[in-house]
């Protein structure tokens, strides 16, 4: 039984499986929009809202921890300069996720995951 197991496993190992999501993640803040499955938008959605809120307090051990999850300076300071201000009045929703239908190979459900 699956009880009390908050994560799809998306088909993946844990270490391949973040690194895909932190991927996601990090091209959905460089562009503000990225085109994935439906399950893979669903848990990039979860781990942007987290480092979102995370860099709507502003000190130095947010920093650290959105600097830890992404991997990379240069978005980090993107994300502190820009996340405060956009999303200062959201407690929550950042994201959006639309269905944009199905991918032609396999029929995967398809969405465009964007910040609002």
């Amino acid at each position: 039984m699956r009880h009390a197991k908050s994560n799809k496993h998306l088909s993946r190992p844990a270490d391949q499986r973040l690194a895909m999501l932190r991927a996601i993640v990090r091209s959905l803040f460089l562009s503000g929009k990225v085109s994935v499955t439906v399950a893979r938008a669903k848990e990039a959605r979860r781990l942007a809202e987290k480092i979102i809120a995370v860099a709507k307090q502003n000190n130095l051990t947010a920093r650290r921890q959105v600097e830890s999850i992404m991997g990379e300076r240069a978005i980090t300071t993107w994300i502190f300069k820009n996340a405060p201000e956009r999303f200062e009045g959201r407690a929550g929703g950042c994201t959006r996720l639309v269905r944009t239908g199905f991918r032609r190979g396999d029929a995967a459900p398809m969405a465009v995951l964007e910040l609002l």
